[in-house]
């Protein structure tokens, strides 16, 4: 998938950037895929932990790495006036996102979109005894209260995810060092594997620090299947009026992310359903794997 991002990147026939570099990370590379993706990528670095973790936290889940080292990426790759991070595992229908993440960032230090939309369903879940809310579970307060307290919890528990999947920060934004300084805390009592999104939430809902939020179809977590435009040859939103998805998140399909030739079901704006594979289609009879 990584081979299909870097082609949709280089071949997208809207792209409006004069000069961008893709840079990176190899948390868990073969010497073969090294050595191919240092021949499509900008740099590739294999970046080291931020911290000292123990052996028994880590066990050998390099690709770990990719998720504790996003808030240092100003530090690993250094030098650019705005850093865009994109997931692996999603692709760019249009260009417009990339444009929405370089303007957000100029404007506010942090372009990103919270893990809501109408069409999405619950965000968090609360268990009853009786009448009266007993457990709350969410994304925010199930991990700040084992990274942090249950005071940080609470606080965070009404606010949407800010999903880390796709983002864009300023070289030069003061958010970088706060989001540093919050993941190392984090990581003493936290999750590895959330510490990242975590911390970026507390960042922009409990220190303040400014972010532009972008709309859903800038990374549509796919989870939420979107609607076949069969006019247009395009995913769309589900609900009118039906605005073209910028960017595919392909969370919720695991078993496709492994392999291309797995279909799921759509439906399209007709109200049909079809079977199709919903990865990057501008590759399809290119080498693809290693």
């Amino acid at each position: 998938m990584l081979v299909e991002l870097i082609h949709c990147l280089r071949n997208h026939p809207d792209n409006t950037l004069q000069s961008y570099d893709i840079c990176i990370m190899d948390t868990g590379m073969s010497e073969a895929q090294n050595a191919y993706i240092k021949t499509i990528a900008d740099q590739v670095i294999k970046p080291d932990w931020p911290c000292d973790l123990p052996a028994s936290r880590v066990r050998g889940r390099e690709f770990l790495k990719s998720c504790v080292c996003r808030p240092f990426i100003n530090k690993i790759f250094e030098g650019y006036g705005t850093y865009i991070w994109l997931d692996t595992d999603t692709w760019l229908q249009t260009w417009e996102p990339i444009d929405l993440l370089i303007k957000g960032a100029a404007k506010s230090g942090l372009a990103i979109c919270p893990q809501t939309d109408r069409a999405y369903g619950k965000a968090m879940r609360l268990k009853w005894l009786g009448p009266f809310p007993w457990k709350a579970r969410s994304f925010y307060y199930s991990n700040a209260r084992k990274a942090f307290d249950g005071r940080t919890a609470r606080a965070l528990f009404p606010y949407p995810a800010l999903n880390a999947g796709v983002f864009s920060i300023a070289g030069d934004a003061p958010h970088w060092d706060k989001w540093q300084e919050l993941l190392l805390k984090a990581l003493k009592k936290g999750k590895v594997f959330t510490a990242e999104q975590l911390t970026l939430g507390m960042m922009v809902y409990l220190d303040g620090y400014s972010a532009e939020f972008l709309p859903a179809y800038c990374n549509w977590l796919c989870d939420t299947p979107p609607v076949w435009d069969a006019e247009q040859g395009i995913f769309v939103e589900p609900y009118l009026p039906n605005h073209p998805i910028g960017v595919m998140h392909l969370s919720g399909y695991d078993d496709l992310r492994l392999d291309r030739s797995i279909t799921a079901d759509f439906k399209t704006t007709r109200g049909e359903t079809i079977s199709m594979v919903p990865r990057y289609m501008g590759i399809d009879g290119e080498k693809v794997t290693l």
